[in-house]
C-alpha cells in the first residue's frame, strides 16, 4: 500500500494530476480542493489511496491525510463509490463534509450530484460516530500532543496520582491547548489532581 507520492508535478486538471517520481509519471484523482491548493505548484507531495479491482487499479490523490480520511469513511458507506466520494470532496472541504455528517445535515449532502435522501441519511448514520471519533482523535492526540501526553502521563503515575484519572486531566488541558510543553502540561495536571 502506498501512503504518499512526491515529486515533479508533470499535469493537473481538475480531476487528475500526474505526478513524476524516479522518472515514472503516477495518475492520480483529485478532488476540486486538492486541484486548487496544487494547482501552479511545480513540485507537490499527495497522500494516497489505492483502489484495486477486477479492471482498473486506481490512485486517488489527497493533499492532506484529513480529506483521504473523509474519503475512505465515504467510500465505506453503501452506495457511495470512490468516483461519488470524490465529487462529495469536490463540491464541499473535508470539514464541510464533517460538519454535515456531525450536525446531520441531509440536506446539504443531497446537493451534492450522485446524492440521494437515503444515501444522504445511511451516511450520517454510519459515520456520525466514526467522524465523531476520529475528528477528536486527530485533532486531541497527533503524533506529537501523543508522546507529550504519555510522557506527562508517566511522570504524574509515578507521582503517585491514578493513571484514569491523571489521563484524563492530561486530555482536558491538550483538548485547550495542544500545543502545551511536558513541563506545562506537569504542572497544570498537579493543579487539578
Amino acid at each position: 500500500m502506498f501512503e504518499f507520492i512526491k515529486g515533479k508535478l508533470i499535469n493537473i486538471t481538475p480531476t487528475y494530476a500526474v505526478i513524476e517520481n524516479s522518472g515514472i509519471g503516477y495518475i492520480l484523482n483529485v478532488s476540486l480542493n486538492t486541484y486548487t491548493q496544487i494547482q501552479g505548484k511545480a513540485e507537490c507531495q499527495l497522500f494516497i489511496h489505492q483502489v484495486i479491482r477486477e479492471d482498473a487499479n486506481t490512485l486517488f490523490g489527497f493533499l492532506t491525510t484529513q480529506e483521504r480520511d473523509i474519503f475512505r469513511h465515504l467510500i465505506s458507506v453503501s452506495g457511495i463509490g470512490a468516483n461519488t466520494a470524490r465529487v462529495i470532496l469536490s463540491s464541499m472541504n473535508p470539514a464541510e463534509v464533517r460538519d454535515a455528517i456531525l450536525s446531520g445535515n441531509v440536506a446539504q449532502l443531497q446537493s451534492v450530484k450522485g446524492i440521494g435522501a437515503k444515501t444522504a441519511q445511511r451516511a450520517i448514520i454510519d459515520l456520525k460516530d466514526k467522524i465523531g471519533k476520529s475528528t477528536i482523535d486527530a485533532d486531541i492526540f497527533s503524533s506529537t500532543s501523543n508522546t507529550i501526553k504519555e510522557e506527562a502521563l508517566s511522570a504524574l503515575v509515578m507521582l503517585g496520582f491514578a493513571k484514569n484519572t491523571a489521563g484524563k486531566v492530561l486530555d482536558k488541558n491538550l483538548l485547550k491547548e495542544p500545543d502545551l510543553s511536558v513541563e506545562a502540561l506537569i504542572k497544570r495536571a498537579l493543579k487539578q489532581l
